[in-house]
């Protein structure tokens, strides 16, 4: 394929949503109460009584502060936390240990949980950027073709590279249609197939049965019949029209033989 002067590759971005990535706000009422339980470490039931007491007189006094007015919901987390940590020590006669809290081990817990997976999620969008660099790499340098297998994913990586307008992308359509079209590797699988077909643009999916189609007749195939993808792309439904007429005019074919 031919490339503009002076063109140089670009790193395909990471894979995002479609709706992006937003950045992580912080949970003002998590850092509320995070801040009693810290300080709370230790206290006997009185004197969390009074750090309460204390801290009930100072939300009293920020609310004629206009400066102060908009915490993120901070100063009620922590009154509500000094309200809780007051009731746990009610009924035990020792300190308060959030070590042995079960609220916030659980809490704790499900953060780790949640970051899990996060990290999960950070891992596949690197994992689909990978791939999308790999095929869009071996699509510019024209060596896209059967010994390549697909893998779980490949659609998505194909998204990646079109939304990120990588000319490129037209290689790998035309590789991913081959590979629909002969169901080697990943699309042996029915299932997989049904899923790239529900994830692929139309032209794509006209062009796969083309191609096999077309081998299906048993003519000599040479080349990737590029002019498949060119028909394709102008009018996917006269290609499928084409696919099944080829299919039909073989199956006539076959039963009068």
């Amino acid at each position: 394929m031919n490339t503009y002067d002076g063109w140089r590759p670009r790193r395909v971005p990471e894979a995002r949503s479609r709706a992006g990535t937003p950045r992580s706000r912080i949970d003002y009422a998590k850092v509320g109460r995070s801040s009693v339980r810290r300080r709370a470490r230790g206290m006997t039931h009185s004197e969390a009584v009074a750090a309460f007491e204390r801290a009930e007189q100072q939300a009293h006094l920020g609310r004629r502060d206009e400066s102060a007015a908009d915490d993120g919901g901070r100063r009620a987390a922590e009154l509500a936390e000094w309200q809780r940590v007051v009731q746990l020590l009610a009924a035990s006669s020792g300190s308060y240990d959030p070590d042995v809290d079960v609220v916030v081990q659980e809490e704790l817990a499900e953060d780790r949980r949640r970051e899990e997976a996060e990290q999960q999620r950070r891992l596949e969008r690197q994992r689909v950027a990978d791939r999308a660099e790999e095929l869009a790499g071996l699509g510019g340098a024209g060596r896209l073709d059967r010994s390549v297998p697909s893998r779980a994913g490949d659609e998505t990586a194909r998204d990646l590279l079109d939304e990120s307008h990588d000319y490129r992308v037209a290689e790998v359509d035309a590789w991913l249609a081959r590979a629909l079209a002969d169901q080697p590797g990943h699309y042996a699988d029915p299932t997989a197939r049904t899923a790239a077909v529900g994830s692929l643009p139309v032209p794509v999916r006209a062009h796969a049965p083309l191609l096999a189609a077309l081998a299906r007749t048993g003519a000599p195939v040479d080349g990737d019949l590029e002019f498949v993808g060119r028909l394709a792309q102008a009018d996917p439904a006269a290609t499928t029209a084409l696919a099944s007429w080829l299919d039909h005019a073989a199956a006539v074919k076959g039963g009068t033989a």
